[in-house]
């Protein structure tokens, strides 16, 4: 993974205004720690800026004490825009015999190197701000829910966060996902 150092600065940057805006999303958290982490991790920065390029406007909302690992989590007012109107997983996909969609939510953070947002995620990030009050974020999804062909999605409608099901095979237009990172 070739990451150019141009764009690795820019990105630096830009997240590191973001963190600034937004110091409620990560208080007792220093972007110098966070940006001393990123900056040798090719990896985590091309993930990153997946999440960026794709609409997601990824910031810092945690840290995990016991794997020492920052939380990054698309912060967009709206599921991200380059990653919406998409089934949830490959079955899904398969299962469509006609108005397929190009691709899954999973299969779309697998490729990013990131993950799904839990219902537990999803409320955590609502706390945080107003998301999704126009739109609707595919979430990770029970197995026994998915074994039926279901799955979950979450949005902001009436002042109140609701978690829904749908099919799997099912996508729209408002319907995407959020993605979170661990660095």
């Amino acid at each position: 993974m070739n990451f150019p150092p141009e764009r690795k600065e820019q990105l630096l940057t830009l997240l590191g205004h973001r963190f600034e805006k937004f110091p409620e999303r990560h208080p007792n958290i220093r972007w110098s720690a966070v940006r001393k982490r990123l900056e040798n991790n090719e990896i985590k920065l091309w993930s990153l800026n997946q999440m960026e390029e794709t609409g997601g406007e990824p910031d810092v909302i945690g840290y995990k004490k016991e794997t020492d690992q920052y939380i990054f989590c698309d912060c967009s007012s709206e599921s991200p825009k380059g990653r919406r109107s998409v089934c949830y997983d490959q079955e899904a996909l398969d299962s469509r015999k006609e108005h397929k969609p190009k691709n899954s939510a999973v299969a779309m953070a697998a490729e990013m190197g990131i993950k799904l947002l839990s219902q537990e995620d999803y409320f955590y990030l609502q706390q945080l701000g107003n998301f999704d009050n126009k739109t609707s974020s595919w979430l990770i999804t029970p197995e026994d829910i998915r074994n039926l062909g279901g799955a979950i999605f979450g949005d902001r409608r009436f002042g109140h966060v609701f978690i829904y099901h749908n099919g799997a095979e099912s996508y729209y237009g408002a319907r995407g996902f959020r993605g979170l990172l661990e660095v």
